[in-house]
């Protein structure tokens, strides 16, 4: 969700004088009804005061059931636009969402960094919380006892952050909930913006990213681990999680409990694993796919789609390991004959 905490809105504003600001006049015009727009969302978490979008028909099955009071939707999905909320009719409208994100929420990046040096509110530090030289904490903030924060960290405004962690030197937080007792070793960065652009042939387009990221208790993420915030939702990682040194987790990830990530491993975004996942080293993922429950994946494999829980998975482009075997022996006497 966007969270006011971490990313301020310029609404309420009435959807024709949004739509406008954002350069669609010509929607402006189609309207019926005017309602008041108080900020955007994703289909499954808005309210009736916010706007949100469907650009295809991956988001069929969520359209009945959102609560969005607005929703920029092509024509062969507005008849499935819930019951109440205004569809308004547009050619491209993720195009047309990420317009209205620039004027809802304007200048984001520049606004995470003046949140951050803002010194009202005071941030609220609980008793027994050690804290090193050169630590610089934002407005807002919240740290719990028993929580130690190494030399020249920057734990960003609105930031919470459990009891019993330990923060290590060189860490920079922004746009997280922290549950107790986290762990994160030196260099890690949580809550940096996600890698999302619309890609052009003049000039790539940066789209917002608006999302926080969730870290629930007993969490560790090792030295120089990158976590991004959502996008619109929120990068999740379940607690009881264990992730090594050098790993890259995209934004809207979700990661279950008691996962282990191996070292250099990388999700592109809105990867979800399940519970019990287990990723060995330097394993890479496309965006968009499930890891089911219990799955352990080898060291330098390629995941592409999806797998069901349970699954031992291999080789790249990934594979039941079984068969990623049998293609290895395969090759293997193809090349040297009777010597295997």
């Amino acid at each position: 969700m966007i969270d006011k905490r971490f990313h301020e809105c310029t609404g309420p504003v009435r959807l024709s004088d949004l739509l406008t600001s954002s350069g669609h006049h010509d929607l402006a015009a189609t309207l019926s009804i005017d309602p008041l727009i108080q900020g955007a969302s994703d289909l499954s978490d808005a309210g009736a005061d916010a706007i949100s979008f469907a650009a295809s028909k991956a988001y069929s099955d969520q359209l009945p059931t959102s609560g969005a009071g607005v929703v920029l939707v092509t024509a062969d999905l507005a008849e499935a636009v819930a019951k109440g909320a205004l569809a308004v009719i547009c050619e491209n409208p993720y195009d047309v969402f990420v317009d209205v994100l620039n004027v809802l929420y304007p200048n984001d990046s520049a606004a995470v960094i003046q949140a951050s040096i803002r010194s009202e509110p005071a941030p609220f530090i609980e008793p027994g919380v050690t804290i090193g030289a050169g630590v610089a904490i934002g407005a807002g903030a919240q740290i719990g006892s028993g929580t130690v924060i190494g030399a020249n960290t920057t734990i960003g405004a609105g930031v919470a952050i459990g009891r019993n962690c330990v923060i290590g030197p060189n860490v920079s937080i922004e746009c997280a909930y922290l549950g107790n007792e986290v762990v994160l070793q030196p260099g890690v960065v949580i809550g940096a913006e996600g890698f999302g652009f619309q890609l052009r042939a003049d000039r790539h387009r940066k789209i917002p990213q608006l999302g926080r990221v969730i870290i629930q208790d007993r969490v560790e993420l090792g030295a120089n681990t990158t976590v991004d915030r959502g996008t619109l939702g929120d990068t999740v990682i379940g607690e009881g999680s264990k992730i090594d040194n050098l790993v890259q987790i995209g934004h809207n990830c979700r990661i279950g409990r008691n996962c282990v990530i191996s070292g250099m491993c990388g999700l592109s975004g809105s990867t979800i694993l399940e519970d019990g996942v287990v990723m060995g080293g330097n394993v890479g993922s496309a965006g968009h796919l499930r890891i089911g429950a219990n799955s352990r994946i080898l060291a330098r494999s390629g995941i592409t789609h999806s797998f069901p829980a349970g699954s031992n998975i291999a080789g790249a482009p990934a594979q039941d390991v079984r068969m990623w075997k049998r293609e290895v022996a395969a090759i293997r006497r193809l090349t040297k004959g009777d010597k295997v």
